[in-house]
């Protein structure tokens, strides 16, 4: 019903000289369909209230509401072009006016945990590209058609702005770095199995693509068919509120995670916008910790040794950083689901050896999942699933190299049937010709090498496919860029 509409939107953006990329177009599509659905959203709540006799105090002020400056209607409900601000006018308004009092609310908020407080650090990282206020009014009228009224609407968009998610993915390295291939998620989440009641965390959410998931096996069941009916108002109550909590330290994907779970059903979101590697490690609670962990944090990535400062395994690379937080915000018991490279299986450095250490000793490190390449498009590094619990050693190990029979690459993605195989071995660690298992007493305790070599299968180099290779040149060129950007800095 709305896939026509976002692609007149793209066509808008397409001829906007201020929105050149996809991660432009996604910005700019999230700004006005988070104003679209505050409208809706307070128009429903205002209709509630007035059912039951009591006043509704709308967030908005009525000069800013979407439907006074955006989508103004005349006495028979049509759009009202003569009320419509238009050209230089509305490009002014939105940024001298409109934003401006948007990203007040950030001061003005009365609590972190509100949504005027997200409201107004949403429009705090993000500005307004378009230099037309011609497209600008064209855009508008398009996302005016767009409705939040009803369940099946939500669902409608948050699949295509699950596809616009998959795009900016696509469209190149910067992208690639907000996007986790969603069958590879929901496997991931197959196997923790999340319950309501738990606490579910991402420190490195990007665009909240493991909270939507997780949201959507807790609500619709493991396929994704049910309607929820099942759930108490307590249980919807508890998903909205206290079950998704997740940090994120670039501006973009948090303003994109925001919407993509509000376009899920949570309506204020709990994503904390910050490094979350700043955090001293010593200083974690009880109170701190959660049941599930479900992550995708960046790799190649090198921090500063104040950062480092804050860990007791000290190293520069961000995935290893990110793992020891993951293990440190678990609570005993609790269990996670990881992707890091699969270098660190077996680097032979001082942190990777003492990080294998440290799941193997304090960790249930239970399964191990080989990605083939090509799994993340515009990475050029293979990947491997880390799942474990934490609170007791881990005695076994279960590998399952995944083989789709196939090239992965933006044609040709990796899909659920890829995982089902994975999935359904896994609930009993059964071996087969890709699985097979470990046992902790033949480790080396010196190297604690975890590599995934297959005993089923002869040790062959595979040939690899071009965007592959094209991809590991595009990797190494942004870490020489980044080296070479640090050596500058130095001069």
């Amino acid at each position: 019903m709305f896939e026509q509409t976002f692609r007149n939107i793209d066509d808008v953006l397409w001829k906007e000289a201020g929105c050149a990329t996809e991660l432009d177009y996604t910005e700019q599509t999230s700004w006005m369909l988070f104003l679209k659905y505050l409208d809706d959203l307070e128009h429903e709540r205002a209709q509630e209230a007035e059912l039951v006799g009591k006043p509704y105090r709308f967030v908005i002020h009525p000069s800013y509401r979407w439907s006074a400056w955006a989508a103004p209607k005349n006495a028979e409900g049509e759009f009202d072009h003569d009320a419509a601000l238009t050209g230089s006018d509305l490009i002014a308004f939105v940024n001298g006016e409109l934003f401006p009092y948007l990203q007040g609310f950030r001061e003005r908020a009365s609590d972190t945990d509100t949504l005027e407080y997200r409201i107004g650090e949403i429009f705090s990282e993000i500005r307004n590209k378009f230099a037309s206020g011609y497209s600008l009014r064209d855009a508008l009228e398009l996302i005016d058609t767009l409705s939040f009224r009803s369940q099946a609407e939500k669902h409608e968009l948050s699949h295509l702005y699950e596809a616009k998610i998959k795009n900016m993915g696509n469209a190149g390295r910067n992208g690639g770095e907000y996007y986790t291939p969603r069958p590879l998620i929901r496997a991931m989440i197959k196997v923790v199995k999340p319950t309501i009641g738990e606490r579910i965390y991402d420190a490195a959410a990007g665009s909240a693509g493991f909270l939507c998931e997780a949201h959507d096996y807790l609500r619709y069941g493991p396929d994704g068919k049910g309607d929820g009916s099942h759930l108490s108002t307590a249980d919807l109550n508890t998903l909205q509120k206290r079950t998704f909590y997740a940090k994120e330290k670039k501006s973009l994907p948090y303003v994109i995670g925001i919407m993509n779970m509000i376009l899920h059903g949570i309506e204020t979101p709990n994503i904390v916008h910050t490094n979350s590697l700043t955090e001293n490690l010593a200083d974690i609670q009880e109170k701190d910790r959660f049941d599930v962990i479900l992550a995708n944090p960046p790799f190649g990535g090198k921090e500063r040794k104040e950062i480092q400062q804050n860990f007791p395994i000290k190293t520069g690379e961000t995935a290893f950083l990110f793992l020891q937080h993951f293990i440190k915000y678990l609570r005993a018991g609790g269990r996670a689901a990881i992707v890091i490279k699969n270098t660190f299986l077996s680097n032979s450095d001082n942190a990777s050896r003492a990080l294998r250490k440290e799941l193997l000793d304090n960790c249930n490190l239970h399964t191990i999942l080989d990605c083939p390449g090509g799994t993340f498009l515009g990475a050029g590094v293979k990947t491997v699933v880390l799942f474990f619990e934490k609170g007791a050693p881990t005695r076994k190990i279960w590998y399952y190299q995944l083989d789709p029979g196939r090239s992965l690459g933006k044609t040709n993605p990796l899909n659920d049937n890829d995982l089902a195989d994975f999935v359904a071995r896994q609930a009993n660690c059964e071996g087969s010709e890709n699985s097979w298992t470990v046992d902790v007493a033949d480790i080396d305790p010196d190297s604690v090498d975890l590599t995934v070599k297959n005993p089923n299968k002869a040790e062959a180099e595979p040939l690899r496919d071009p965007e592959v290779i094209i991809n590991e040149i595009e990797t190494l060129d942004k870490e020489s860029e980044e080296i070479l950007e640090g050596i500058r800095g130095m001069l």
